[in-house]
């Protein structure tokens, strides 16, 4: 696909094309009511790679999954009275719920992060929910610009941050919010505020209580993925091994003899990005000591892999 980062007014005949785009593996960048979001099919480890690659961010933290309807978020993940009550009170709008993922879902694992809840909501944007409707998948959509850069309410910010980036940009005016979705843990039986946005911590309490704040528990990161010992296997990890040891099971990279399985043979890093959580999951089994990695090139999306890395590896 050639990514020229055009932008095209959102008419029934282009959102159906964007639509068509995402189930093909493409980025579609739309409007929701909060900034315009980078989309990807959120069941596609290989789309969801070519986010990261695209914003150049330089660490796998979970992106927000986006859904048409309460139904699909149910099927997707486990809704807990608490979230119930929130989705009740703020769907469709600017609220992410955190939730515990289904079991044997298709989405991406790295969408979460290797963890095992999902960042969720319904936005509250026509545009944004007839793509949703079009491309028949839920869609995984950090904000539309090149990391570290201002977030995007209309649709010319997106072409001046991600140029060649993009498939396609779906121009429907600026975001009315303007302002990233706010995020809340509702795993529990009280609401963990992990990021302030669009729905305030006024209208929060008011439905859901007093909430609980990182610093009201400082073993807990701020948010998913702060944690130095974090997307851990349960055998240590040995990292930069250019050889397997005796009790090791290898994770290649690049022309690697002896893997048990090769991140991506060719050196390809968004490939490897795609495969890095599955692999180390289906790598951390019995009967080894010690799980060990091929060296990643620490430039572009090499930089993401390594954090992951580093943190899977860290003391625990």
């Amino acid at each position: 696909m050639s990514k020229d980062a055009s932008i095209y007014p959102a008419t029934n005949d282009t959102i159906a094309q964007a639509g068509d785009v995402l189930t093909r593996g493409g980025l579609v960048a739309f409007p929701t009511e909060t900034v315009y979001g980078l989309g990807a099919d959120a069941t596609s480890e290989e789309a969801v790679a070519s986010i990261f690659a695209a914003k150049e961010r330089p660490s796998f933290n979970p992106l927000i999954v986006h859904v048409p309807d309460l139904e699909t978020a149910r099927s997707l993940v486990e809704f807990t009275p608490l979230a119930e009550k929130l989705a009740a009170a703020f769907w469709p709008g600017a609220l992410t719920l955190v939730l515990p993922r289904k079991a044997g879902v298709k989405l991406s694992l790295l969408v979460s992060a290797g963890l095992d809840t999902v960042a969720i909501r319904m936005p509250n944007h026509p545009i944004a929910t007839q793509l949703l409707r079009a491309a028949n998948t839920p869609i995984a959509a950090p904000s539309a610009n090149k990391s570290g850069q201002i977030s995007p309410t209309q649709a010319s910010h997106v072409a001046q941050s991600l140029p060649g980036k993009v498939d396609m940009i779906l121009d429907g005016g600026p975001c009315a919010v303007g302002l990233e979705s706010t995020v809340v843990d509702a795993c529990g039986d009280r609401a963990g505020f992990l990021r302030p946005g669009g729905v305030s911590i006024e209208q929060l309490e008011a439905v859901a209580g007093p909430l609980i704040y990182p610093d009201d528990a400082p073993d807990a990161p701020k948010s998913p993925g702060m944690l130095t010992s974090h997307y851990a296997p349960t055998l240590p990890m040995r990292l930069n091994a250019s050889t397997r040891k005796d009790g090791e099971i290898l994770l290649g990279f690049g022309d690697c003899e002896g893997a048990s399985l090769n991140l991506s043979p060719t050196g390809d890093l968004e490939e490897a990005a795609a495969n890095l959580f599955a692999m180390m999951r289906e790598l951390d089994q019995d009967g080894y000591q010690t799980m060990a990695v091929s060296p990643i090139p620490k430039e572009g999306l090499g930089l993401a892999i390594n954090d992951r890395l580093k943190r899977a590896a860290a003391p625990r």
